[in-house]
């Protein structure tokens, strides 16, 4: 089942699409999708959204969506999108920065449930600081923050994999 429609334009490529990820964990996000249906509704939002929605019981409106998407699913969705808003998830935010795409990451408080604690402020802030998204700490400001980012940009993701993987086969080796 496809879950966006593919749309061609004149040079075989795809509409723009907006992916919202949630992850997969046991914690709802309706805040943020509340505001995406928002937005929309508004016109401050256009192209066409999808939202992987996770744990949340909030239905979006004006968007499609779905709980959750297996492997194939989510990489297709992520190979169709030009902008993907997330939660300050690692593995999302990485995920979409190291395919390309332009990342808008809000972070998951405790206060609303969302988390057991507020770290993904702490991460989005060492995001933030490598250069690599977009942070939207305030969702009152997700409009700005959309309205922004196209004209932003970003530094390249570096994986340091490889520095880890080389260490340890220095230790290894020296033992």
């Amino acid at each position: 089942m496809q879950y966006i429609k593919a749309v061609y334009i004149s040079k075989g490529g795809y509409v723009k699409v907006i992916f919202v990820t949630l992850g997969s964990q046991k914690f709802q996000f309706n805040r943020m999708l509340k505001v995406i249906d928002e937005l929309i509704e508004k016109g401050v939002i256009k192209e066409e959204v999808f939202a992987q929605t996770g744990a949340s019981d909030y239905e979006p409106k004006n968007y499609k969506y779905k709980a959750f998407l297996d492997r194939n699913q989510f990489a297709d969705i992520m190979e169709k999108s030009h902008m993907v808003i997330t939660h300050g998830g690692t593995g999302a935010i990485i995920g979409a920065v190291k395919k390309g795409k332009k990342v808008i990451a809000v972070p998951r408080l405790a206060k609303y449930g969302e988390h057991v604690d507020d770290h993904q402020l702490q991460l989005l802030k060492q995001f933030d600081e490598l250069g690599i998204i977009c942070p939207c700490y305030d969702l009152k400001k997700l409009g700005k923050c959309y309205e922004e980012i196209g004209n932003m940009t970003f530094n390249k993701y570096e994986s340091n994999t490889q520095t880890i993987i080389s260490s340890i086969e220095e230790f290894i080796e020296s033992i």
